[in-house]
């Protein structure tokens, strides 16, 4: 298991930084943004390649029909806005002018999730990973850390095909800084081994899983937790075997528990493997405007928060399985 070393970046950061690295491998790679750049992160591009950085104005549907003129033409672009009006707005945009022709383009979404904070329910997508999933041959990643967000865009670089890549505004811990981290994009990893319940969660909600595993294991739960960076292709390999190890399984998303991670990992345990599953994420609601940390305790995506959904959903099983786990 990897040690929270302390540092927090937001993705958001990560993508930006990304982008200027890309920028100097390869002049194929086009960033255009809708008005927000100082936001999202591609000002540092556009000032370091003012002339491979398009702002479309706040005009997002448009930009992806841009952005799929400049794939067409064989650029590299990267279009990028908050995940409110990626997914949202540009929909249609995104599944007729991207999505059907099966065009290389990527789409840096930030501000996913109800950690936009005081920007309150309408810039809150807790519904972006519902809708690009349903778009054919769309490839979804949701990074965990500054590390594996790095490397997931230059995975979508290197890929041929429409990306979705979804990013945090605030800071998250970095649990992936380690010289053995191998990135892979449709492969999921192992971040703690157990024998109890498997925890699989992406985004910002893979540390908060770590931290709940310890709180478990205070209880005698020994939880297993996997992360997923990549939700379509998911790693079924990965999570059946979880699964079968376990024999209970909890998905944890920033993001509606309709659509999304978790029910991209029930399908597959339905098909395979039926086992006892519990989504946790944004049940059915909307989000609302406070501060971030304040938002994720309220809606029980912290630590404390799923540790005690765990416990509950747990504690309703005897599995009588060997404990991995070391005191």
């Amino acid at each position: 298991m990897k040690e929270n070393t302390g540092k927090k970046i937001a993705t958001r950061e990560s993508y930006g930084n990304a982008l200027i690295e890309l920028g100097a491998a390869n002049k194929d790679v086009v960033v255009l943004d809708a008005d927000l750049s100082s936001a999202t992160k591609t000002d540092s591009f556009k000032k370091r390649y003012p002339q491979r950085h398009i702002d479309c104005g706040i005009a997002e549907s448009n930009m992806m029909g841009v952005a799929a003129g400049l794939a067409a033409a064989g650029k590299i672009p990267f279009a990028s806005s908050f995940a409110m009006f990626a997914a949202g707005r540009a929909f249609e945009q995104i599944r007729n002018s991207v999505g059907y022709p099966h065009l290389n383009v990527k789409i840096g979404a930030t501000h996913a999730g109800i950690t936009v904070g005081e920007d309150g329910a309408t810039h809150q997508c807790n519904e972006d990973i519902a809708l690009m999933r349903t778009i054919p041959g769309m490839v979804v990643m949701c990074p965990a850390d500054d590390v594996e967000a790095k490397a997931a865009v230059k995975a979508a670089a290197e890929y041929e095909g429409p990306v979705y890549l979804r990013f945090g505004r605030s800071p998250c811990p970095v649990i992936n800084d380690r010289p053995d981290y191998k990135f892979e994009m449709g492969k999921g990893s192992v971040v703690k081994e157990g024998s109890d319940v498997s925890i699989i969660a992406t985004g910002i909600c893979v540390a908060n899983a770590l931290e709940a595993a310890e709180l478990l294991q205070r209880d005698g739960i020994c939880a297993e937790v996997i992360n997923i960076c990549t939700i379509k292709p998911l790693d079924e390999a990965l999570i059946l075997s979880s699964a079968r190890k376990t024999g209970k399984v909890v998905t944890v998303e920033e993001h509606s528990v309709i659509g999304g991670l978790g029910s991209a990992v029930g399908d597959v345990l339905n098909r395979v493997y039926p086992a006892p599953v519990r989504k946790i994420g944004i049940q059915d609601v909307f989000g609302e405007s406070g501060f971030a940390q304040a938002l994720l305790e309220k809606y029980k995506l912290d630590g404390k928060g799923i540790a005690e959904q765990v416990k509950e959903f747990s504690e309703s099983f005897t599995t009588g399985k060997e404990q991995l786990c070391q005191e």
